[in-house]
């Protein structure tokens, strides 16, 4: 039986066009997509331009699907490009970053040549430990300078690191120590959460039970906390660090030398490694930050707020604003460290221009109330991004006017570790922006969103994303696992990249994401996008957030079950919900299709999510399915699933 295709049903008619001043000073002007399209590899080697190269590249693209080589004839060092060519140009006095403490009030403020300064000093350090080109080290670290020094240093010496979100537990560290066979470990006695250590030490003495490989661990002394020690094998950061000399005389290494492995998680219970290289990578990351970001070196502050244990964190807090010489914000915190208003302090104080964070994120903010931001002077931000899933167009629509006061372009990114930098975006000066879309493939990147048997959709249809050509910053491949990269990434449509994620074309040809290809549903023969659904909830005045799912149904196949959260006053919290459910239940209906209307609606006062902010619907399936929960532990609050099951038994709306 042929598969029903992916319907692409919410619609959406508002747009923003750039001011005329942002247009004529941005940094893309509109001939870029032409000039990137007549040669797309010509272009990209003009933008491996803004890198330092030992050697430059002769050549620019070796292709023998689904492998890639970009510039594999030059020679050059991340390290580099990141500090040593700002300091010799002269801005070694310039702010590399303001980092702030998830302790208000607590902050540091390091340079250019400061940065090089302890690089120098930590690449010094760990070659006396043996750690040497090629080699694998773990980095399990919590967001403070000293993650960033790791990782420069790493890639300073030719070895790869591979960063270890520190909200992950020891079977995750472990399995991924394993994986890729490190044998060094970089951690931190403890991480700061809302003024209180977070322990980090023991995960890492846990997870090294099963990794017998591992030789040495240094560790930063964040809290001062207690912890245990492994002589001989454990090391203080500050004992290895002081004796050094903050002198370093770098190696280059062939462009398409291994920078860093990031684990993602897969279909199966084994994550997958994703490699990148170091020319291609650099060169992806520094055009799409000078370009969609617009990065003014003079004038702007960037704040990314993201971990560094995800890619975003690696292409737009440590890569990409390095080689640009840029000055950042780097924010150890969560949210709400110190109060709810956190963000809008820092904002204001450091006169942040550029905010880019992820959409569970926006919702919460938006969650807490118009009045916080309202009560703060974010006149400094010239632009704002989201990263990380689709952004559903109210909580776009309040992100531009109570965050950016309707005077900031917004790019709505789409992008994944694989591909290492931003694929699908507007560009500020150019684009007028819809509400939740990613628009248009950056210049020299070629996608395309196609049906299921591999052919393009026609506009205002749905189907899948797909990238058709090679591009610099794509992942080599799956660590140690060829034969996995190409099963995964490169058999559904022979030929073409399949991302997993569903894409649909509005009327006027541009790409708005619907989500994992995981998330689908198939309702009554019609396969929906469970990112529609909370669109379209999210569109109702009463509702925060919503995640949706499907499960199981003996009439439809699956239906559908939504997990909402409301913005309610404590006199509205006291109501009967149930006829407010109903109106959600038409709401959707309305908005979108009666095929698309909720089973059923369960009020719930939160939603399971990560320490990053992504909301697992992974168990809220279980939930709805009444299976058992599978891991909870990177979750910020482990108890909201059980209470959400709980409520599943007494609370909503089925016909």
């Amino acid at each position: 039986m042929t598969e029903a295709k992916l319907e692409a049903l919410l619609k959406e008619s508002r747009s923003f066009p750039p001011s005329a001043a942002f247009a004529a000073n941005a940094n893309a002007q509109p001939s870029i997509y032409a000039e990137a399209a007549a040669d797309p590899q010509a272009w990209w080697r003009t933008q491996a331009d803004r890198l330092t190269w030992e050697h430059a590249p002769t050549t620019t693209l070796e292709w023998d699907l689904p492998f890639a080589k970009w510039f594999s004839d030059g020679t050059i060092n991340a390290s580099v490009n990141c500090l040593d060519r700002h300091v010799a140009a002269g801005k070694g006095d310039k702010v590399a970053y303001y980092w702030v403490s998830d302790i208000e009030g607590e902050s540091r403020t390091i340079t250019y040549r400061e940065l090089l300064a302890m690089v120098a000093k930590a690449a010094n350090a760990f070659t006396e430990l043996g750690v040497k080109r090629g080699d694998r080290v773990a980095v399990y670290l919590p967001m403070i300078p000293e993650t960033v020094v790791t990782m420069l240093a790493i890639a300073r010496i030719g070895a790869i690191h591979s960063v270890v979100f520190a909200g992950f537990s020891a079977d995750a560290l472990s399995s991924r120590i394993l994986d890729s066979d490190c044998q060094y470990v970089v951690t931190a006695d403890a991480a700061m959460r809302r003024g209180t250590p977070s322990p980090l030490k023991p995960a890492v003495d846990e997870a090294l039970q099963s990794c017998p490989n591992v030789k040495t661990v240094v560790v930063v002394k964040r809290t001062g906390a207690d912890i245990n020690w492994v002589e001989g094998r454990d090391h203080w950061w500050d004992d290895v660090m002081a004796p050094q000399s903050d002198q370093h005389t770098p190696e280059f290494f062939p462009a398409e030398q291994t920078l860093l492995i990031m684990y993602t998680s897969g279909t199966t219970a084994k994550p997958k490694g994703i490699f990148h290289t170091t020319g291609g990578y650099l060169t992806h990351c520094a055009a799409t930050y000078h370009y969609i970001f617009d990065h003014k070196v003079d004038t702007d502050i960037m704040w990314t707020a993201a971990d560094i244990g995800w890619i975003t964190g690696h292409s737009y807090i440590v890569y990409g604003p390095l080689v640009a010489g840029a000055t950042q914000v780097m924010y150890e915190g969560l949210p709400d460290s110190g109060g709810r208003d956190r963000w809008w302090k820092i904002i204001e104080e450091f006169k942040v221009t550029k905010l880019y964070t992820a959409p569970t994120t926006i919702r919460t903010l938006m969650k807490w109330g118009d009045d916080l931001p309202a009560s703060h002077d974010l006149s400094s931000l010239v632009l704002l991004g989201t990263v990380g899933e689709p952004i559903n167009p109210e909580a776009w629509m309040w992100y531009r006017k109570n965050v950016g006061r309707d005077n900031c372009p917004i790019v709505d990114t789409w992008w994944q570790t694989e591909t290492g930098g931003i694929m699908v975006t507007p560009l500020p000066g150019i684009t007028a922006t819809k509400p939740g879309a990613a628009m248009t493939p950056f210049p020299g990147i070629s996608v395309d969103v196609v049906d299921n048997e591999g052919h393009s959709v026609g506009n205002g249809e749905g189907g899948y994303l797909v990238v058709t050509a090679p591009w610099p910053g794509m992942t080599r491949g799956i660590y140690g696992d060829p034969e996995r990269f190409k099963a995964t990434y490169w058999e559904r449509f022979p030929g073409m990249y399949f991302a997993g994620d569903g894409a649909k074309r509005d009327p006027d040809g541009d790409i708005w994401l619907l989500g994992r290809i995981d998330d689908v549903m198939n309702i009554s023969g019609h396969r929906l996008s469970t990112t529609e659904v909370e669109h379209a909830l999210v569109g109702h005045p009463m509702v925060a957030e919503a995640a949706v799912v499907g499960a199981s149904d003996e009439t439809t196949g699956q239906a559908i079950v939504a997990f909402v959260t409301l913005k309610l006053s404590a006199e509205q919290a006291t109501q009967d919900q149930a006829p407010l459910i109903e109106e959600l239940r038409q709401h959707v209906a309305k908005t979108i299709s009666p095929i698309a209307k909720p089973r059923q609606i369960i009020l719930t006062p939160d939603l399971p999510k990560t320490r990053s902010g992504k909301i697992m619907r992974r168990l809220l399936r279980d939930v709805a399915e009444h299976r058992t929960l599978g891991d909870v532990t990177t979750l910020t609050d482990p108890t909201v699933v059980n209470m959400i099951a709980g409520l599943l038994e007494t609370n909503g709306s089925e016909d």
